[in-house]
């Protein structure tokens, strides 16, 4: 075949393909979807994310399946998704400590949360808080962090694991305050948060839904909110920054993401969907009740928050020496 017409029918076949990803494109989604999960069914994040699927799916007019891949903190769902066709049809519900702490504490080269995929955006916020027992006699942060200082081997704080999330939480605290703590983990929060209640640890830190029954019935005492903001449930508890530590602001969040090379219509489409979710009034209304913030939050703006959350906790395990 002459060079000219070789040229040409590749210029058509090119031409052909970009025309079938185009319609594709334009016929997404014609298929039910699947939304990976990294945890076992029935907890905070497993919860979370079958109301958002429900709301996701209306929002395209496709059924969005929830298909739960636990293990290594959620690191095998988002490695599927890292390594998955980007076709649109398989997504993760991802959470903070998956992308920003557990390849760091894990030392995986599984994925790089920084680059191996297409951040959608954000979807929700959840708010930390400090707790310590009722028989602790600290009344605010100052007061634990003299008491840790002039009895440097009282107090200890409990976490659910070794790298856990509420781990390193306390380790940045531990850090800031330059004062001596001792770390206990345990195998999960409840467990840590009965010893707090006994008063065989002295502190932990745990999400706001679930703090808040212990603090009402007056099991434990919230001495601070991790966030920037007071939270509206706990009005009279103050944020780490207004305790004193000007630097200290830990905010999980969970966001959708999928694989890299993701087509710009689908992510279009799919961001346009994740919007309307964020502004639907029942589901706003769903996540309040659940202890969450909705977060509209874009694509930039996730990856944003995984490249500075990431630096910080590579910063906060060198400095701890922790290893798994």
């Amino acid at each position: 075949m002459p060079i000219k017409s070789l040229l040409q029918a590749s210029v058509l076949a090119l031409s052909l393909c970009a025309a079938t990803s185009a319609v594709h494109a334009a016929a997404y989604p014609d298929r039910p979807l699947r939304l990976l999960v990294g945890y076992a069914p029935g907890g905070p994040v497993d919860t979370t994310a079958r109301v958002f699927a429900k709301y996701l799916g209306d929002k395209l007019g496709q059924t969005v399946v929830v298909e739960n891949r636990a293990g290594a903190s959620g690191m095998i769902a988002s490695d599927a998704t890292a390594k998955a066709s980007p076709d649109g049809y398989l997504l993760s519900f991802a959470a903070s400590p998956t992308l920003t702490i557990s390849p760091l504490v894990q030392k995986s080269d599984l994925f790089d949360p920084r680059k191996d995929f297409t951040p959608i955006g954000m979807v929700v916020d959840y708010t930390n808080v400090l707790l310590i027992g009722p028989q602790i006699p600290a009344k605010t942060v100052r007061e634990l962090v003299d008491y840790a200082k002039a009895n440097p081997t009282a107090v200890s704080f409990g976490s659910a694991g070794v790298g856990a999330s509420n781990h390193l939480s306390a380790e940045l605290l531990k850090q800031q305050a330059d004062a001596p703590m001792l770390h206990v983990p345990y195998r999960g929060n409840s467990p840590a948060m009965m010893d707090v209640v006994s008063g065989k640890i002295t502190f932990m830190f745990d999400i706001t839904s679930t703090a808040i029954p212990f603090v009402k019935s007056g099991k434990a005492r919230a001495l601070a909110v991790t966030s920037r903001e007071r939270n509206p449930e706990l009005p009279d508890v103050p944020t780490m920054i207004e305790a004193g530590l000007p630097d200290y602001e830990v905010v999980g969040w969970y966001a959708l993401m999928a694989p890299p090379k993701l087509p710009d219509a689908i992510k279009t489409r799919l961001t346009q969907a994740l919007k309307e979710v964020s502004q639907d009034a029942s589901f706003r209304k769903a996540m309040t009740e659940g202890g969450y913030t909705v977060d509209d939050g874009d694509s930039q703006a996730v990856q944003a928050r995984i490249e500075r959350e990431y630096a910080l906790w590579a910063d906060v395990i060198k400095t701890a020496n922790i290893q798994k």
